[in-house]
């Protein structure tokens, strides 16, 4: 039975698990733990806002799911699974303080629990939550490092061909635009838009799929042309909006076509930041490396590296500038109330970010990209004397010659070589161009400059992070462990809401191996780890 604020009132379903069962449960284990401090750890007032009145309350406390979903996240369940384990195993009803006979909830009790808190005003509450026994038990005091990498994750739908996206999108529109089915049985003719399956042609026939490519993009142009004009909800204007978008991405007009007769073939090149699936549309392909693809995610994550405590997480598109690594860098170090040493990989080693997080006071320890010589083996832009002050560059050759003012949206600067590399006896070794070398200057060159001769000459540097920045590889493989690599949910909120939920049953499960406990109204550990 169930109370205001979802607090228990009554008998449980038979008899108390911790209490009669607890010798049964590992000690030192989260399930332990969450049955002693559950209640304090997720108080019932922590979850008030989600449930402003009495219409609509849980059936279960949310204290409990909140449990459970901790539990689900640490250990990789599906709902059904958590369901069951908290229906047959002793550990998870001891953990959540279900009675012994007591059969648990519908998983979708799982699925609206986290749908309240994903639209409400603190969707990441229970790994702020956790966050609070952290700064509480004082374990981070004095530990001023931080370790920023980032991992894909695959995403949970499978990627889709041009025809299948944008048959889809075409039913989709068709399905939640008002008017859109009358216009597609006017004019549109490429396929049946009825049928579920794909359109039965010869898929081993290169012109039957061009041909297919052609009509079904005329089709999405002749839709949207026809379409009402007519105020669209959210749903019915995402579905314009991915129409659109689909129906360009992929296509170019044909050969000997000015895009004018409706012809269209598949496009011989990629796009930036292509949708690759209409049931994901915010999924992407990401090259974490030049030769590694995957579709899905990337989740951003911040570690001390000492204690392998996650200070701040976030999932994001795999593909864009604005979801880079170098460009979250700040964001995850937000929350610091203190500079801190900051340890990232090259990913990390841009002039915009080195020099923002320098300009918040922290210490940058990050690797510097690699230069590339314009000839293999031969001069590469640190062979040069540059004097951004000065506004001259000097060859290795002997050569001066001014450097520009900034210029374009990215304010580079030029130093053109093309009237002394005739007969220089270093070109062979500097420049294949015909007309000589042109060196570009990017803003914060000075930054990167410094950082490419401290890491090659620095041994306090080059120790530092041969020592600091590998644990945030191991943080890593937590975060994916147990089949976490696949992601369960589709769009960002939902699987960003994950990786707050998985970070704060990792943190959680750290805490209680360096002894964290509760001393009265406070959160303690041994006192060897504060």
């Amino acid at each position: 039975m169930v109370g205001v604020q979802g607090e228990w009132v009554g008998k449980l379903v038979g008899p108390d698990v911790w209490q009669t069962c607890r010798e049964l449960i590992p000690a030192g284990s989260v399930f332990a733990f969450l049955a002693e401090h559950r209640r304090a750890l997720f108080p019932a007032g922590m979850f008030a806002d989600m449930y402003p009145s009495r219409n609509g309350r849980p059936s279960m406390p949310p204290q409990v799911l909140a449990a459970a979903v901790v539990l689900q996240t640490l250990h990789g369940l599906s709902d059904a699974d958590t369901v069951q384990a908290l229906r047959c195993d002793l550990r998870w009803k001891a953990a959540c303080g279900l009675g012994l006979y007591d059969t648990a909830f519908d998983p979708s009790l799982l699925t609206y629990f986290r749908r309240r808190l994903a639209r409400s005003s603190r969707p990441n509450r229970l790994f702020e939550a956790v966050s609070e026994v952290v700064a509480a038990t004082g374990v981070l005091n004095g530990r001023q490092r931080r370790a920023l990498d980032s991992a894909v994750l695959d995403d949970a739908v499978a990627t889709q061909d041009t025809v299948t996206q944008l048959i889809a999108a075409i039913r989709r529109t068709i399905r939640h635009v008002p008017g859109a089915a009358q216009v597609a049985a006017r004019c549109c003719t490429a396929h049946d838009y009825g049928d579920p399956g794909k359109p039965r042609i010869a898929w081993d026939d290169e012109q039957a799929r061009a041909a297919l490519v052609d009509a079904l993009v005329t089709d999405a142009i002749r839709l949207l042309a026809g379409l009402p004009a007519q105020p669209l909800d959210e749903q019915a204007a995402t579905a314009v909006g991915l129409l659109a978008l689909v129906a360009g991405q992929d296509v170019e007009p044909a050969d000997d076509s000015d895009g004018r007769d409706g012809r269209w073939r598949i496009a011989q090149r990629t796009v930036p930041d292509r949708v690759i699936s209409t049931v994901d549309p915010e999924s992407r392909h990401v090259h974490k490396t030049r030769t590694h693809r995957q579709d899905g995610f990337k989740a951003h994550v911040a570690v001390e590296p000492e204690t392998g405590l996650f200070t701040a997480v976030a999932l994001r598109p795999g593909s864009g500038p604005a979801h880079h690594e170098a460009t979250l860098a700040v964001d995850l170090l937000a929350e610091e109330t203190s500079p801190v040493e900051v340890f990232g990989d090259t990913a990390y080693s841009s002039g915009p970010c080195r020099h923002a997080l320098v300009e918040a006071g922290h210490r940058v320890v990050i690797k510097p990209a690699p230069l590339r010589p314009a000839v293999p083996g031969g001069f590469d832009l640190d062979d040069f004397a540059i004097d951004t002050a000065g506004s001259t560059v000097t060859c290795p050759a002997g050569h001066q010659v001014p450097l520009s003012a900034p210029s374009g949206r990215n304010q580079q600067r030029k130093a053109l070589f093309t009237g002394q590399c005739a007969g220089c006896p270093l070109r062979s070794r500097c420049t294949k161009a015909k007309a000589g070398r042109i060196l570009t200057i990017r803003p914060h060159h000075d930054e990167l400059a410094a950082a490419r001769r401290q890491a090659a000459t620095d041994p306090v540097w080059q120790e530092d992070y041969r020592r600091w920045r590998p644990p945030v590889e191991r943080a890593i493989a937590w975060i994916v462990a147990r089949g976490n690599r696949r992601l369960r949910y589709i769009g960002t909120i939902k699987n960003n809401a994950w990786l707050h939920t998985r970070a704060a049953a990792l943190n959680l499960r750290t805490l209680i191996n360096l002894g964290l406990t509760r001393t009265g109204n406070a959160w303690t550990l041994k006192p060897s780890l504060t």
